[in-house]
């Protein structure tokens, strides 16, 4: 009777140590292939879910030059399990640990002019690195803002705001499934982030204790093993940044708006085109290049790129549509992006015919 109790004491206590190691306010992202419903059940954020406020080891991000997403506000966190680090990659997306979450959250700012009058979340995007490769989930903000639900199908949302020009405008909004965001996110047949490079990371970010590179941060705060020296670490210019020459700019906007499927083992590989910031060959990138196969897309026009002419190049006239059988990117805007439009517009027409380097 004495080793009985003995053992069910050995037991409860065992149990009591297991319950002060589980933490109940930290993040958890559950070690089964099950997705929870509710974006608030990941605890990756403290407080009202609504206000973003980021959890123990919940790190805040931004990129460089950041995807055109129809004039959605992105915000960027990621979080990774206590004692593992991110292995970093001169090229190409960081090598995250197993359980390693990568959150993207789209909100609505009220009017471009002055974010101070508020925002509406839409949806939050979750990559999640679980053992068998990166799963993507959506999760679509209710309309009290209280949480967000997952959503695999997909969704729409009409919204509306004010633009920076003072004009009211309006979009269909389309939130994707998975199988979208397997196509953007493609290489090789294999799931790959697409934001978290070096080249894209390499910047300064206003964390709660002061302006810091985000690299050098991730490092000293011991969630990036490997990083190299600063001079050598590879950086892509902020495409808006008119302080910068506009080839560093429009190859930046190039790369992160279309190269995650203009590149070779991408979904767009097919099309011969290669606009990842790496490439030197002009005419990779598209400099009197011929399309792969004519039709609408090519608007008529008989090359990707003309130097000092974008009114004939198809480039241009792809990103100036919002026709689905013409419009590049094919996923994830319903809204032309003016600004972007402009730039590849203005560095077409400064170019001039160049040979492809040897």
């Amino acid at each position: 009777m004495r080793i009985q109790y003995f053992v069910l004491v050995l037991l409860l206590l065992s149990a009591c140590e297991s319950e002060k190691t589980v933490s109940k306010t930290e993040p958890q992202v559950g070690q089964s292939e099950a997705p929870f419903e509710r974006l608030s059940q990941y605890r990756f954020f403290t407080g009202e879910l609504k206000d973003l406020n980021p959890n123990k080891r919940v790190t805040p991000y931004d990129l460089n030059s950041p995807l055109f997403s129809d004039y959605t506000m992105t915000q960027r966190f990621l979080w990774i399990p206590e004692g593992t680090k991110i292995a970093y990659r001169d090229s190409g997306a960081f090598d995250f640990p197993k359980s390693a979450v990568l959150i993207k959250n789209f909100s609505q700012l009220k009017d471009l002019r002055d974010p101070k009058l508020g925002e509406r979340h839409i949806e939050t995007r979750l990559l999640i690195h679980r053992e068998t490769g990166w799963t993507a989930l959506t999760y679509v903000w209710n309309a009290e803002q209280s949480d967000a639900i997952l959503e695999i199908a997909g969704e729409s949302k009409d919204i509306e705001w004010i633009h920076s020009d003072g004009e009211t405008r309006k979009n269909h909004y389309v939130i994707p499934n998975v199988n979208d965001c397997k196509s953007c996110h493609s290489l090789n047949k294999n799931f790959v982030p697409i934001g978290p490079k070096a080249k894209h990371l390499n910047r300064d970010y206003p964390y709660s204790t002061g302006s810091m590179n985000q690299l050098q941060y991730w490092s000293e705060q011991g969630l990036l093993a490997g990083l190299p020296s600063m001079n050598t670490t590879p950086k892509l210019a902020p495409w808006d940044d008119k302080t910068v020459n506009i080839n560093a700019r429009a190859r930046a906007y190039l790369d992160i708006n279309c190269a995650h499927c203009h590149k070779p083992g991408g979904l767009g590989s097919n099309s011969g085109l290669d606009l990842r910031s790496e490439q030197r060959d002009p005419v990779k990138w598209g400099v009197m290049k011929a399309p792969v196969a004519a039709g609408r897309g090519s608007g008529g026009r008989l090359s990707d790129i003309v130097p000092g002419r974008p009114e004939e190049s198809i480039l241009t006239f792809r990103m100036a549509s919002t026709d689905p059988g013409i419009a590049m990117p094919e996923l994830g805007r319903g809204q032309n992006h003016d600004e972007g439009i402009q730039l590849i517009t203005d560095w077409i027409r400064q170019l001039k015919e160049t040979k492809s380097p040897k």
